[in-house]
This record gives structure tokens, C-alpha cells and sequence, in this order.
């Protein structure tokens, strides 16, 4: 599975977006940017939801909501997605992309804006991320990883 995380801004609507990344064969998770503290942060949180599927150890239905209670930090689907949506009205995302060669975002008339990924000291406060040891991405990576624990 080809995955790629990407920051894009435009008018397009959700849904739209998300129909279009459907069309193209792939599959797709919208996200609140000021949610994600990083690339590193979502792709962590692939992993970890790719194998609790593979394990059975996953507590949603399918691998795109565990990928959300992973970057969410939650156990509880409904927090999560509450966490992790965008805001009504705001046209910023964070996307996983899972097998999309090309995004065509001009399609959409949305533009490529990775800097919406970006750990930044922000996000960081409102995350409560506040390790002076640890990157924030690092330390959002490892809130990731503590979603296992919180599944015992």
C-alpha cells in the first residue's frame, strides 16, 4: 500500500474531496491540521493501525477510523473523530492518501500546502505536548505508540 501525507488548501468540499480520491482507486483521511504535529505523527499512526487490524486487536471497523483513534490518542471512536475532523468551514487539511500515485489536487481546486503537516510550537500547546527533551513531532509519535497501552 503506497501512502503519502500531505497538507492542502482550497474550496472544495469534504465530501468532494474525499470522492475524488475515491474515483482515483484510493482511499483517504481528512484531518483537522491543527490536530497533526507532523508527518511522522499520521504515518505512526498507520503503522500502528495497520497491524492492530492484522492482529484483530483493532476496536473499529475499518483501518481509515483506527488510523484516527491512533492519531487521535483515543480509545473511543466517537472522541476521536469529534478530535480529528475538520472544522466546519475551514478549508485546510491534513490528508493520508493510501494508494493514490497523484493527488490531482488542481482537479479540485485545491493547492498543495505541506506546511499545514508542520510540528509547530501551536499545535504543540494544544496537544499538550510539553517534553523539553523530545521534538514535538517525537513526542506526538509517542502518544501515538501509548494508544496501544490504553487498549488493555
Amino acid at each position: 500500500m503506497k501512502a503519502e501525507v500531505i497538507g492542502m488548501r482550497g474550496d472544495a468540499p469534504f465530501d468532494d474531496i474525499v470522492k475524488h480520491f475515491i474515483s482515483m482507486g484510493g482511499e483517504v483521511v481528512l484531518m483537522d491540521p491543527d490536530m497533526v504535529c507532523g508527518k511522522d505523527h499520521v504515518l505512526s499512526a498507520l503503522i500502528h493501525a495497520e497491524r492492530s487490524m492484522k492482529e484483530g486487536t483493532n476496536r473499529s471497523k475499518t483501518l481509515l477510523t483506527e488510523v484516527i483513534l491512533y492519531c487521535a490518542w483515543e480509545r473511543q471512536i466517537g472522541k476521536a473523530l469529534a478530535k480529528m475532523k475538520p472544522k466546519e468551514g475551514r478549508r485546510e487539511y491534513v490528508a493520508l492518501l493510501l494508494d493514490v500515485d497523484d493527488p490531482k489536487l488542481g482537479e479540485l481546486g485545491m493547492e498543495r500546502d505541506d506546511s499545514l503537516c508542520q510540528a509547530t510550537e501551536a499545535k504543540a500547546m494544544a496537544l499538550g505536548l510539553d517534553d523539553r527533551f523530545l521534538s514535538y513531532e517525537d513526542q506526538a509519535v509517542e502518544n501515538v505508540a501509548s494508544v496501544e497501552l490504553l487498549k488493555a
